[in-house]
């Protein structure tokens, strides 16, 4: 019976949120950026949807598990973010907004995309982490641009061998998979930068010295018995890196933080 009231209090605070933003929403933002997140949204105020020279819409932390097609109408809209809400699949509006460049959709539901994500040939960041992939999106394969992906915190046992098309990618976030072998198809991407397969199972790494644009591997949490072998100057965080295990602990935070804040303004750069 308690959570019978508390979803009905939920429900009537989310519609009173509706109805006031509703009313809120009269002009066009300066900024062209419409923030509405963390409003406990269940669905999209198809207002919104009216403004159709917004280049930013932040829509986390609602509850929303789909969107109105109206939104097609945002044609010039760059970043678009959804993460933490309830999503189990891409609402197929999002393949329409072509000028996407910035696409969040870390902690939904998501299990798999649809064919039709590869018409967002603009994308650079994609963040996918924390949701229900059991298997790689093969559709990723196709966004030629792809600078940064996020795949963590799924349930990816392999990565296809098409992944090697994405000539632009740069960084790649793997931690808390199902990896049990270092994936053979990031040893043909020499331009990588970044690799994280923090907390995976993966028991032994290859020769990585001859990727030549590898300024970062994270493995640490792997049930490994060597490390990965490097070229010099690349930075390791996990066991027998070239540190301590105190500051490799600590490493490791500065390192998650390092990267955070890079990618923060590459975004911004974008």
């Amino acid at each position: 019976m308690g959570n019978v009231v508390r979803g009905a209090v939920a429900f009537v605070l989310s519609e009173r949120c509706q109805r006031f933003l509703v009313c809120d929403l009269k002009e066009m933002p300066l900024d062209r950026t419409l923030d509405l997140s963390s409003r406990q949204l269940r669905r999209l105020p198809v207002r919104a949807s009216a403004f159709d020279e917004l280049v930013k819409l932040y829509l986390s932390d609602n509850h929303l598990s789909n969107l109105p097609p109206e939104l097609r109408n945002l044609q010039k809209l760059q970043l678009l973010a959804l993460d933490f809400n309830c999503f189990e699949e891409l609402p197929l509006v999002i393949c329409s907004l072509v000028q996407l460049n910035i696409l969040y959709l870390g902690n939904n539901r998501l299990y798999r995309l649809p064919k039709e994500l590869r018409h967002l040939t603009e994308l650079k960041p994609l963040w996918l982490e924390t949701n229900c992939f059991t298997k790689f999106p093969r559709v990723i394969c196709e966004l030629p641009n792809i600078k940064t992906l996020h795949l963590g915190y799924n349930q990816l046992r392999r990565l296809p061998a098409e992944l090697e098309r994405l000539e632009e990618l740069r960084s790649i976030w793997l931690a808390g998979n199902l990896l049990s072998d270092f994936p053979p198809v990031l040893l043909k991407m020499h331009y990588l930068e970044v690799i994280d397969v923090d907390r995976n199972r993966i028991r032994q790494f290859l020769l990585l010295a001859y990727l030549r644009g590898l300024k970062l591997v994270i493995y640490n949490h792997n049930p490994c018995v060597n490390a990965p072998v490097v070229d010099e100057g690349v930075r390791r965080v996990g066991r027998w890196a070239d540190s301590s295990d105190d500051e490799e602990d600590e490493g490791d935070g500065k390192v998650a933080k390092a990267g955070m804040k890079a990618q923060g303004s590459l975004e911004e750069d974008e």
